[in-house]
């Protein structure tokens, strides 16, 4: 009894740092709440099986990150061969809250902070708009942060095929600002927005 609690805590001190990713990640995915907390305990049960192993993973976060996906991957498969399959159609989100922040100088005029938020609320569509296999890779790597060989790892998918993913979703999105007269350029300067790991910015100002 003592050893199961002493792996118990063991596998909760290793996972709870990630848990928060996990959750934003499960609800990229599935698109709903309810729906993300489930995949996330699921997925957890099933890791602490194998807990010792995850204790030999140098870079955990996107090994957890791929099963996961697995997971959901399994999940959604399962759940379209049942006769209500479609009312639950899986489909992640990406909210303005979740695209990463187009930050201004806070003593910026307040028509550019409203012009930058407008931004950030029509990349938001933009991206919930592309095909999924390119939405997926966008999600993974411009807004999750993963590098690009981890986002491929992640869905299980060569380097080449998710760069070219990453390469026709960029376009699509640089296309739809276009058409909007919303380029980040037209907005904000380079020294006004910052890039980040989660600042989806970055590729329609090169």
């Amino acid at each position: 009894m003592r050893h199961s609690r002493m792996a118990a805590d063991a596998f909760a001190e290793l996972l709870r740092p990630h848990l928060p990713a996990l959750h934003r990640l499960a609800y990229r995915f599935t698109g709903r709440e309810a729906d993300a907390e489930d995949l996330v305990q699921e997925c957890l049960t099933r890791l602490y099986a194998r807990g010792e192993r995850l204790m030999d993973i140098d870079i955990l976060r996107p090994w957890l990150a791929r099963a996961l996906y697995n997971l959901h991957v399994d999940r959604s498969r399962s759940l379209r061969r049942t006769p209500f399959g479609h009312l639950h159609q899986p489909g992640g989100q990406a909210h303005e809250e979740q695209i990463g922040e187009i930050r201004p100088d806070p003593a910026a005029d307040p028509d550019l902070v409203l012009e930058t938020d407008r931004l950030r609320g029509h990349l938001a569509q933009a991206v919930e708009q592309l095909p999924e296999d390119q939405r997926l890779v966008v999600l993974l790597h411009d807004v999750e942060g993963y590098e690009l060989r981890e986002a491929a790892s992640i869905l299980g998918i060569p380097v080449g095929t998710a760069k070219s993913r990453l390469h026709r979703a960029h376009g699509r999105l640089r296309e739809r600002l276009r058409q909007r007269n919303l380029m980040p350029a037209n907005i904000v300067s380079e020294n006004d927005c910052p890039a980040e790991p989660s600042d989806l910015t970055g590729f329609v100002q090169s």
